[in-house]
């Protein structure tokens, strides 16, 4: 199970300008679930 942690550092991340070049997309932050 995804912790809240790991949720809180993917939108971090996304806040920093490391991931400017990351637009357009749904990044799914669920532990794998979307692929089971």
């Amino acid at each position: 199970m995804i912790e809240p942690e790991e949720i809180a550092n993917a939108a971090v991340f996304l806040a920093l300008p490391e991931s400017a070049g990351i637009t357009g997309q749904a990044l799914n932050v669920d532990g794998g679930f979307v692929m089971s």
